[in-house]
């Protein structure tokens, strides 16, 4: 699916009467669409305006949703939206598959992997999950200043 706003479904709710740019982009699951996710994210955050600081925030926040959609679900496919409202910038993240419970903030330890969660706690303002409306699965956002 190309990327843009008309075809990918909607992951955060709109507030009435708040002006939005909103972008959206839907990309198999696989390893080598992370960068392209990155790739996306920055291109679009650039074209908005977004400084440089906001830009690599997002972009790794992005890389860290979309890395754990695809290690900790079934999906076949994972959906992203941007969205620009009020000087906050919010990126979402919808996967598929089925997470007993959800995704977790783990302990800080010395493993290579497991620290995704941690390090969007950190370069957020906040962040949250909840269960997709239209079926399975489930969307992660955060929120940053922009």
């Amino acid at each position: 699916m190309a990327p843009g706003t008309a075809l990918v479904p909607q992951l955060m709710d709109l507030c009435r009467g708040t002006a939005i740019r909103r972008y959206g982009f839907e990309l198999p699951a696989r390893a080598e669409c992370v960068s392209a996710a990155r790739r996306l994210t920055r291109r679009q955050l650039t074209q908005w305006g977004v400084d440089e600081d906001a830009c690599d925030t997002a972009a790794l926040i992005v890389t860290e949703l979309f890395t754990n959609a695809l290690l900790h679900t079934a999906s076949e496919h994972i959906v992203c939206e941007l969205r620009d409202s009020d000087g906050r910038l919010r990126v979402a993240v919808k996967d598929q598959g089925l997470r007993p419970t959800g995704p977790q903030l783990r302990q800080a330890g010395d493993e290579e992997h497991g620290r995704g969660l941690q390090l969007v706690d950190a370069l957020s303002s906040f962040w949250g999950t909840r269960d997709a409306a239209d079926g399975p699965g489930r969307i992660v956002w955060a929120e940053l200043p922009c």
